[in-house]
């Protein structure tokens, strides 16, 4: 099913998404990758409040190039995923519902989602010029030391996504993969014509 979203990802919404939903987001996400999430998740642990309000927001795995003159931002592409499993579950802990990625996760990321309603959209990796145009501003919160991995805040419009993993626990890889599998084992047992 295809569907249009306007941030922030309310759980109510979150689990209302399916693995397999095409999604449009419209609103403000943040982006972080593993440098960027070890930060926080230190700093939670010291009990300090994170650089930005993390009820349910929804964090992009991204390491953006430097925009060139007149772009808001250089190319976008998601970043592995499995690189912040470490640190996801106590980010959804505090409120974090959505991310935004490439590739598989953890079960215990998993079990997480399920547990706060959290959602994990997929975005097409080695399409980060494109991905781009959907973000129309960009602005440095924290971390910049990080330089391509410090925190920002982007305001995005009809950034193209696929729910991978809904809050229930479905996960669209699992599903593909056997889908690919009862299909090719049904044509090699059609007899020959």
């Amino acid at each position: 099913m295809e569907k249009h979203i306007t941030l922030p990802l309310t759980e109510e919404l979150a689990r209302s998404l399916q693995a397999g939903d095409t999604v449009y987001l419209t609103g403000e996400i943040y982006t972080s990758r593993d440098a960027g999430h070890k930060r926080m998740c230190e700093a939670l642990a010291r009990g300090e409040e994170l650089p930005f309000d993390p009820a349910d927001a929804t964090i992009y795995y991204v390491g953006p190039t430097p925009a060139k003159p007149g772009q808001v931002i250089g190319s976008a592409g998601p970043t592995t995923s499995g690189r912040m499993d470490a640190y996801a579950p106590t980010l959804m802990s505090v409120g974090a519902r959505g991310m935004i990625g490439k590739g598989a996760r953890l079960p215990e990321v998993v079990e997480a989602m399920k547990k706060y309603g959290g959602v994990y959209f997929g975005a097409i990796g080695g399409a980060g010029a494109l991905l781009a145009k959907c973000i129309k501003r960009c602005e440095l919160i924290a971390y910049e030391d990080l330089q391509s991995e410090a925190l920002r805040k982007l305001y995005v419009e009809e950034m193209p996504l696929t729910v991978i993993i809904d809050s229930r626990g479905r996960n669209l890889y699992e599903e593909g993969r056997a889908e690919y599998l009862r299909k090719r084992n049904e044509r090699a047992a059609e007899p020959e014509q």
